[in-house]
């Protein structure tokens, strides 16, 4: 019981710091927008894909640093191509909800735009966890399993050496 509860532990932590950190990228991703919507004449999903991008660069400094600092650092190009890559695929979401609102259903006021911007952000959000989680920011073997393993390998090193014979 207590090693399905650790790992539910484990899972809570986790979400509270994809969580902490998603929720800062949410204020510096509306935050940007809003700051280029009043600044520039852009189009209101320039402008979004604009602040999507500031954001994602933030989150990826936030995940790999804090959230997922104690999972497997091999690889880095790997991570960084495969966490582009989803977060692209986020930013579409994010986006595409942006996009059908504004001109599928002329909702372009402010108020309008930071809403379905902070819906798109939502429903990529979930997206986000499940493939960061699982192909980007991949866990490590736990540490039972490394032991189990590495008694195994002893045991077989162990068994290669000659026994000696007993004398008659």
């Amino acid at each position: 019981m207590e090693r399905g509860s650790s790992g539910l532990q484990r899972l809570v932590r986790e979400v509270a710091k994809f969580g902490a950190v998603g929720g800062a990228g949410i204020l510096v991703n509306l935050g940007v927008f809003n700051l280029v919507r009043h600044v520039t004449d852009l189009p209101v999903v320039r402008a979004s894909v604009i602040a999507t991008v500031v954001a994602i660069v933030f989150n990826y400094i936030g995940f790999r640093y804090w959230t997922y600092r104690d999972r497997d650092k091999g690889g880095r190009t790997r991570e960084l191509t495969l966490f582009l890559l989803f977060s692209a695929v986020g930013l579409v979401i994010e986006n595409g909800v942006l996009y059908l609102a504004t001109y599928g259903f002329g909702w372009d006021s402010p108020l309008q735009s930071n809403v379905f911007k902070f819906v798109g952000i939502g429903v990529a959000t979930l997206f986000r966890f499940w493939s960061y989680r699982s192909w980007v920011f991949k866990a490590l073997p736990a540490r039972e399993t490394v032991a189990k393993a590495e008694s195994i390998l002893e045991e077989a090193a162990d068994s290669d050496k000659p026994q000696p014979q007993p004398q008659q």
